[in-house]
């Protein structure tokens, strides 16, 4: 084979990375050091973080603001493992990224390597292995699966190959990439990992729905005395326009709306809007939603926690189900009558507009009907109201909550991204703060049922919106196991909020397990001084034990929101936020 001698592997992969990426998020180990003197001189942006698992999570944020893709590296071996739950919430969550780790040498294992192919397909992510002449094409076919199936990637770089000499591939005689495809269900009887020279449906070709289905559902659709519209994430990824046409398609029908919590700001008539479904909307605007008897839903997962565990629905519900994938069918208390349509979420949509237009019947008017009747501003409000604490303090000193989160949502910057860790106070972020579109809310954990995540996710977001001020929702329990990258926070966001909501415990735990019965001692943390803490980076800290010490937050918003501020809200375990009621309910500890 004719062959033309190029710079380096690291080197090569540098490049081939750079057309395809221009941010990397990195801790440098021996296994990548390389590559990362390599990305910088290709002119990728390169952030620093403190855990590997920061890595990750932050290319996770970053792409789901940006909508571009990114480049998370770790050192092979305890840089990789590090790495893996927030890998595996990229992967639950469809995130599409590229992890490039350092990989066992091309000389064979050594006594501390691991099997990082199978660990990995563990979690449903294919890994692909860079060799001297296979670089180029290599980073190519592992973009095209990531973004084609929305998905994170591997990418192994042998140990020994960095500083190699990198070859080319005459045109005549092209080299195929390797890619090890040894996901779950792997086609040996051993479960050896295979060996393909070529991905197997690397660019991921969704279905189109049949106009014949279409048509179906328009009918079903226009003869609805009660539709309503849903939409999900997957809606707001398909189209930046999807909004406008999902409200068409809702005027023409006469449609409230709602979103799952992804999609929050998608809908511009916010005025027929009932706001998040499921345990962070309200009471009165589940129950419109259970007296629909047509729903459209596009682009949602229909989870347990959208579906409130299978009662969103009432009894009899025809839904229409647009997914760009063939989907299990949702959980439900009652018997529904379900019609997949199979394709892309915007092109399917204005096939239903075209579809209704052509039918020529009249709107529903149903969602006029409830406008006049209650207004859509008071069915959003939040489930849980607080008026037993008007000086926001609950009988054990500690503040309420809701009382916090109401305050700080009045006192947040305009068009700010929100970005949250999971843990018992997601309801709080969900139901008080503003979010203006989709993108300006990322939760990072809760795909995967995590926590841990929250700080570094701040770096991912200040990269892809550098403008912004970013307002981290987190608790004491995940705080203190990112507590790294609560450095990194600090050091990479121009202007942001850290609000730690410090309950001396891990919250959902007491919830659930402590109504159980159960020990609450190893559910419980000592105070901890995050205040202190972040002050000692570098950033603005406050205790804050009264709703008064929230002006802190007004007046570092007044003095220009720059740099960091972080609010250490010493709340009171005693209030359970009404999607952690509906845990309580389905276990049998309400």
């Amino acid at each position: 084979m004719l062959r033309t001698t190029t710079p380096t592997v690291a080197r090569a992969l540098a490049r081939a990375l750079s057309s395809a990426a221009d941010q990397c998020f990195g801790l440098m180990g021996n296994g990548n050091a390389h590559l990362i003197d390599a990305l910088l001189g290709e002119g990728v942006a390169y952030t620093a973080v403190r855990h590997e698992a920061g890595t990750v999570a932050a290319a996770d944020a970053y792409t789901r603001v940006s909508g571009r893709i990114a480049i998370a590296t770790t050192t092979y071996g305890a840089g990789f493992t590090n790495a893996l739950t927030a890998l595996a919430e990229a992967a639950q969550a469809r995130t599409p990224l590229l992890l490039v780790v350092g990989d066992v040498p091309t000389t064979g294992s050594r006594p501390w390597d691991i099997d990082q192919d199978r660990i990995a397909a563990g979690l449903g992510v294919p890994t692909f292995r860079v060799s001297a002449d296979t670089v180029a094409d290599t980073v190519a076919e592992a973009v095209t699966v990531a973004q084609g199936s929305r998905r994170p990637v591997v990418i192994g770089i042998p140990y020994d190959l960095p500083t190699s000499p990198a070859f080319e591939a005459s045109p005549a005689s092209p080299a195929s990439p390797t890619l090890r495809v040894n996901e779950v269900g792997s086609d040996s009887s051993d479960n050896e990992p295979i060996v393909f020279t070529r991905h197997r449906g690397a660019k991921h070709e969704h279905e189109r729905a049949e106009p014949d289905e279409i048509a179906e559902a328009a009918a079903l659709l226009a003869g609805a005395e009660r539709p309503l519209i849903l939409a999900g994430h997957g809606a707001a990824l398909s189209s930046p326009t999807i909004g406008d046409d999902l409200e068409t398609l809702a005027a023409l029908l006469g449609a409230p709306t709602a979103t799952t919590a992804l999609a929050r700001g998608l809908f511009p008539r916010q005025e027929f809007d009932l706001g998040v479904t499921g345990g962070f909307g309200s009471d009165e605007a589940m129950r419109v939603i259970a007296d629909a008897d047509t729903v459209l839903v596009v682009g949602a997962s229909l989870n347990q926690f959208t579906m409130r565990f299978g009662e969103l629905f009432g009894p009899g519900t025809s839904v229409i189900r647009i997914d760009i994938d063939a989907v299990d069918p949702p959980r439900t208390a009652y018997d529904i009558d379900l019609s997949p349509l199979h394709g892309d979420a915007a092109e399917t949509v204005r096939g239903l507009i075209a579809a209704v237009t052509g039918i020529g019947r009249p709107s529903s008017g149903w969602r006029e009907q409830l406008a006049e009747s209650q207004a859509f501003a008071v069915l959003r409000a939040p489930a849980d109201g607080f008026a037993e604490h008007l000086d926001g303090v609950c009988s054990d000193g500690r503040l309420d909550p809701r009382c916090v989160a109401a305050r700080i949502g009045a006192l947040l910057p305009a068009r700010s991204h929100v970005t949250t860790d999971g843990g018992h106070f997601l309801g709080w972020a969900n139901m008080y703060w503003p979010v203006s579109s989709p993108e300006r809310l990322i939760m990072v954990g809760t795909a995967y049922q995590t926590i841990g995540l929250g700080f570094p996710t701040v770096a991912g977001v200040a990269a892809a919106a550098p403008d912004s001020t970013i307002v981290l929702s987190t608790g004491d329990g995940g705080g203190l196991m990112a507590l790294a990258d609560l450095e990194t926070a600090i050091r990479t966001a121009e202007s942001c909020v850290i609000v730690v909501w410090n309950d001396g415990a891990y919250g959902a735990e007491v919830h659930l397990y402590g109504k159980m019965g159960l020990d609450e001692g190893p559910m419980l943390i000592p105070d901890t001084d995050f205040a202190g803490v972040a002050t000692a980076l570098g950033a603005t800290g406050v205790r804050v034990t009264s709703i008064e010490d929230l002006d802190a937050l007004a007046g570092w918003t007044s003095d220009g929101a720059r740099g960091t501020i972080l609010l250490d809200c010493r709340i009171s375990r005693s209030v359970v936020a009404p999607y952690q009621r509906e845990i309580q309910r389905v276990n049998g500890v309400a």
